[in-house]
């Protein structure tokens, strides 16, 4: 029988801005539906930050509310909810090294990519994830439990089966890279949510009959005059309880959409019908909830409820032609957008790569710009504070957390851009925003978070096949002692790329691929060029022995 040790090096949040090099951590014992999976490498990903910051007020560390039983949950050592110490690092690869008597899914000695969204598992305002309120990787051993990592809708396994080639690095990279193709496969619902609840304010407004042909609500509420068959009707919306999956609003009150805004459930879609008006000034739009709980913002200028469904995409996919501006581009995740771009294939399309920082511009000019010319889309690299974008996008992306932004993409977009608020604003992070040019132009705000498991299949098999190499976007590697700094580096912004953490490696501080030349030699020898590869890793590895 195989013999673990008794404690190990882990990475722990310990409360708000607490980030502890725990060398003793306890490992738990196996339950009979545990696995056992040996970390071979993790990301570092800017999500661990706004978990390390909001700590117990992350909406993924809170108590999951269904899916396991509270027994259930609390025969799983690795649940940490609440104010517990948690091992963030939800960007892994690892190899199941043992696995428990009840076990049917998993076997010992397969090496798998992690997927870490449980959405099966609600919390209060989100989902249970990995590395949130289950433990994450940034561990050298972690515990999961099979009726966690098993998706009950489809039987498909969050534990993704991956070959032997790639290196551990390619394979972690995938997690972020997926959320990258999330952001553009993610499917948008263009009609009523079928049985959902839905809300109309109005007192005289064209297409409900039209939007009530494609999808049966499960209820109706009117607030106006507006007359709908079998609705139930309220004299205010002071009198309106709940949440709806969709709202109709007929007119051009900033008030009245601010206040209908909390009242969007997950997933909500708002349709604002501006009957030829127009905001007399910028409304307030949640800009979290778009992104972490799917709200979306439609409309039109004339007097159509359905005209505003009509123009929601199917995806958010670029599209023959394309205006991209990626805001941002210069940190981790923009060069993954611009790098996606600029292979996607997608015939016509040109991209300005922003950022504000001409070193990192700099460098993500040297790794993008020769991508995009061989594939034949061009790019320039632009620092915005020198030279502002013109209106024009049709589409834009933005990496930044910072809500002037999100106006700012609303501002420089054309008719039937979409605007990609990839940057995780907090829930509560509130956009003032040109909502008469959204409805005006059919300008789509979009947001998501995190990948699914498709989204995580469809990146593998391009690493498998080789034709992406998600180590282009690899910029430092550490072992555990090092992430303090890496974690630091990442809240910054001021990382060059994604930064790699080797869990087995306790000693080894963050080292720049840049600086490896000096630093050790041996692996830097190993690089094909500036890019990392299996033999650099293997020679990096090689250093603890």
């Amino acid at each position: 029988m195989t013999q673990f040790p008794a404690t190990q090096h882990a990475i722990q949040f310990v409360g708000p801005d607490q980030v502890v090099h725990n060398e003793a951590k306890a490992m738990y014992p196996l339950g009979p539906t545990q696995v056992l999976l040996k970390s071979e490498a993790c990301g570092i990903c800017f999500s661990d930050t706004k978990l390390l910051h909001a700590f117990t007020n992350h909406p993924r560390k809170s108590e999951v509310l269904s899916g396991l039983g509270a027994d259930e949950l609390a025969g799983i050592p690795s649940y940490r909810p609440g104010a517990q110490p948690i091992v963030p690092g939800h960007e892994p690869v690892g190899r199941i090294v043992a696995v428990g008597s009840q076990v049917r899914h998993h076997r010992v000695g397969e090496r798998v990519l992690v997927q870490t969204d449980y959405r099966h598992l609600p919390t209060a305002s989100s989902n249970a994830a990995f590395g949130y309120n289950f433990e994450g990787a940034l561990q050298e051993y972690v515990v999961l439990d099979e009726r966690v990592i098993m998706d009950p809708a489809t039987g498909e396994r969050f534990l993704i089966p991956v070959s032997e080639g790639p290196s551990a690095s390619a394979v972690a990279l995938i997690e972020p890279w997926a959320c990258v193709e999330a952001a553009y496969a993610w499917g948008e619902r263009c009609h009523l949510r079928e049985g959902g609840r839905l809300l109309v304010v109005a007192d005289a407004v064209r297409g409900i009959d039209d939007l009530l042909a494609q999808a049966t609500p499960s209820s109706i509420t009117v607030v106006g005059a507006l007359d709908v068959p079998g609705a139930v009707r309220a004299g205010s919306l002071d009198e309106v309880e709940g949440t709806f999956d969709d709202i109709v609003y007929a007119g051009s009150d900033a008030d009245v959409v601010e206040a209908l805004g909390p009242k969007l459930g997950f997933g909500g879609v708002l349709d604002v019908v501006l009957c030829g008006g127009a905001f007399s000034r910028p409304v307030k739009i949640d800009v979290g909830r778009v992104h972490y709980d799917l709200i979306r913002y439609t409309g039109t200028a004339g007097d159509d409820a359905a005209h505003g469904y009509a123009r929601i995409p199917a995806q958010c996919e670029l599209r023959d032609g394309e205006r991209i501006a990626i805001v941002g581009a210069a940190g981790p995740m923009g060069l993954m957008h611009t790098v996606r771009t600029a292979v996607s294939g997608v015939p016509g399309i040109s991209m300005d790569a922003v950022d504000v920082d001409d070193a990192r511009l700099a460098h993500l000019a040297a790794v993008v710009a020769p991508v995009a010319e061989a594939n034949g889309v061009p790019a320039t690299f632009r620092n915005s504070r020198t030279e502002p974008l013109e209106p024009g996008y049709t589409y834009i992306a933005a990496m930044v957390p910072a809500p002037f932004l999100i106006a700012q993409a609303v501002d420089i977009a054309t008719e039937g851009a979409i605007v990609n608020a990839f940057a995780g604003f907090a829930i509560g992070t509130m956009a003032d925003l040109d909502l008469t040019a959204i409805a005006t132009k059919g300008i789509y705000l979009v947001g998501t978070s995190g990948s699914r498991i498709q989204d995580m299949k469809t990146m593998l098999a391009k690493v498998e096949s080789g034709q992406l190499d998600t180590n282009v976007s690899l910029w430092a590697v550490t072992g555990m002692a090092g992430v303090a700094e890496a974690i630091e580096s990442v809240n910054n912004r001021t990382s060059g790329g994604k930064i790699m953490v080797y869990p087995m490696l306790p000693d080894l501080g963050m080292v720049r691929l840049d600086e490896l030349a000096e630093r050790l030699p041996a692996v830097a020898a190993a690089m094909d060029g500036t890019r990392w590869t299996n033999e650099a890793e293997a020679a990096l590895l090689a250093t603890a022995s």
